[in-house]
């Protein structure tokens, strides 16, 4: 199985790379259209801010590539919030493939959020399968993304509810890194090469 993972001058991407080559997938980092286009699976990971990153992908116009994806997509941590419309982060807009916005958490507690959270309500769905009774996620992000009553497939809890994953046609995201997420991770990113 062949998996691109989207190089766009983020960070946080070789603890992905390590996760796929754990799990036995064929992972490569590229930002090649044909590459990520023949890819079985594309990953679409990174830490960073969000308006660089946007100005990353439209000068080689893999913001329009993206939203012509079929095959099953992962976006992770700044990824997901990517894949939202619009980012408060440098007033940025992104790529709209969830209508949510993405917010800033208010300076009343730490902030960035670092740590370890419980994945609540998850949905029914494929990527979500055999995650256990109390799922944990490890999150390093500043901003999260809103809930929506379609596309919030799990939410987690700091100091508001926010939209752990999603998920709209062969688009999932998560904000939470599943490569450091232990047991959880694991099963997600693996029930994610399974779609």
């Amino acid at each position: 199985m062949k998996v691109a993972v989207i190089k766009y001058n983020a960070g946080n991407v070789r603890s992905v790379l390590y996760a796929m080559e754990r799990l036995g997938a064929d992972a490569e980092l590229t930002d090649d259209w044909e590459t990520i286009r023949k890819a079985d699976k594309v990953i679409f990971p990174g830490q960073g801010e969000a308006a660089t990153a946007m100005k990353y992908l439209k000068a080689r116009k893999l913001d329009e590539l993206i939203k012509s994806l079929q095959q099953p997509f992962l976006g992770i941590c700044l990824g997901l919030q990517l894949l939202c419309d619009y980012s408060e982060e440098k007033d940025t807009s992104c790529l709209g493939i969830f209508p949510i916005q993405v917010k800033k958490f208010p300076a009343r507690e730490k902030v960035p959020h670092i740590g370890w959270n419980l994945l609540e309500n998850p949905a029914d769905t494929p990527l979500l399968k055999e995650i256990g009774d109390e799922p944990y996620a490890y999150y390093v992000h500043s901003y999260y993304a809103e809930l929506h009553p379609e596309y919030t497939i799990a939410k987690t809890h700091y100091m508001l509810d926010f939209s752990a994953l999603l998920h709209r046609d062969n688009f999932y995201a998560m904000q939470a890194h599943p490569e450091k997420s232990s047991v959880t991770g694991d099963r997600i990113l693996k029930n994610f090469l399974a779609l």
